[in-house]
């Protein structure tokens, strides 16, 4: 459940009205912070882009960057933000950068988008962080925004990240083969996510 929401002024806007001015969100779960990406998590960034075993779980190659030329690129990212995509750092309730989320392939006009999320500091792996950060971000699209579909892409072979999203309402669609590797397509709607979360509600009464 989130306990507290912000908004800030940001170049894009996911708001259920069209308007021009644009939102920036920091959402608080029961274990983690959802906020605006800052130059201070380069270090983070760059430290678990560059590492095997996490670009091993992100299908990628591990980053070959110098860190002078990484940070540069942040602060480009930074300063000209997508506006089909909102970048959000990921912190524990004490302030302690974890991790990163990403909706991206924003369509305003379909009502959808892409969900990435990466805890890289390894200390809370299978903790619940994650399954937090993204039962509190689709609270928040699924309320705020226009948004009614939010679709990833896991590995097949990665069965835990797939429990992970199952609990938080995502659904197997199909098996999707990109380049060598082979992913499984999963989405929610909004329609699923309200009676999943009345179902919740009830059960808590």
């Amino acid at each position: 459940m989130i306990t507290r929401f912000k908004l800030l002024n940001l170049p894009f806007s996911l708001s259920r009205r069209k308007v021009r001015s644009v939102k920036q969100i920091e959402l608080r779960g029961e274990k983690t912070v959802l906020r605006e990406k800052r130059i201070s998590d380069a270090p983070d960034d760059y430290m678990w882009r560059t590492d095997e075993e996490l670009a091993r779980l992100d299908a990628a190659e591990p980053l070959d960057m110098a860190y002078s030329d990484f940070l540069k690129h942040s602060q480009e990212e930074l300063d000209r933000p997508n506006k089909r995509s909102m970048r959000f750092g990921i912190d524990d309730l004490y302030g302690r950068h974890i991790g990163n989320c990403m909706v991206y392939n924003i369509n305003e006009r379909r009502g959808s988008a892409e969900l990435g999320i990466m805890i890289g500091d390894r200390e809370y792996w299978s903790k619940g962080y994650g399954s937090d950060t993204v039962d509190m971000l689709l609270e928040h699209l699924f309320t705020a925004t226009s948004m009614r579909r939010v679709y990833l892409h896991t590995l097949k072979w990665n069965k835990r990240a797939r429990r992970a999203f199952g609990k938080s309402g995502f659904r197997r669609v199909r098996d999707v083969r990109r380049t060598e590797y082979k992913f499984v397509l999963m989405e929610i709607h909004r329609k699923d996510w309200e009676r999943l979360r009345g179902r919740a509600a009830a059960l808590g009464d």
